[in-house]
């Protein structure tokens, strides 16, 4: 438990987007998100957007007119994970994930099939060698489904099948920068 700084969440997260009635459209209109609050940027700099994503979080958004435009691989994944794709830059976000409740995944995954979203396979993700099983077993900790959103950032539905307290969930040492194999 963290004691230096008393931490309750995540406030919000700020991603940025390419078209901002796109991207109501899809949070809002597809996903169920309400758009919760509108900011117009100061000196013709944009907009910056919030949705309510759920447990008292937020979503937010910025469209900036003079934005780069994303890069498949460095500002976020080429593919769905399932696709062979997980790659992305240093610094930046490789995916969202929103938690969902188990029992409802893959109803989850039909309605956004039926909605015209290209949805990965559902994962079953454990300790084994390539981290995904066939089927649920005593070691699959967390199922999901990955999609993107129209600007292409990488969204997870998660939801956890047990609590992260076991030895194994935490037996690896962190590697650094000089681990690398440029």
């Amino acid at each position: 438990m963290n004691t230096e700084f008393e931490l309750r969440g995540v406030n919000h997260v700020a991603l940025v987007c390419s078209d901002m009635k796109q991207t109501v459209d899809f949070y809002s209109g597809v996903l169920g998100m309400s758009l919760i609050k509108t900011i117009e940027l100061p000196m013709g700099w944009g907009q910056h957007f919030f949705f309510d994503c759920g447990g008292g979080n937020a979503l937010a958004f910025f469209w900036f007119p003079d934005a780069p435009d994303g890069v498949p691989g460095v500002s976020a994944p080429k593919n769905l994970p399932d696709r062979g794709e997980l790659l992305s830059a240093v610094g930046s976000m490789n995916h969202l994930a929103f938690d969902v409740p188990p029992e409802k995944i893959e109803e989850y995954r039909e309605r956004l099939v039926a909605k015209g979203i290209d949805v990965g396979v559902l994962l079953n993700h454990d300790d084994s060698e390539f981290g995904v099983a066939p089927a649920v077993h005593d070691g699959v900790f967390v199922r999901s489904i990955y999609f993107k959103d129209p600007d292409g950032i990488l969204i997870e539905f998660a939801c956890w099948l047990r609590e992260l307290d076991r030895p194994e969930d935490v037996r690896h040492e962190p590697k650094t920068a000089a681990d690398r194999t440029r």
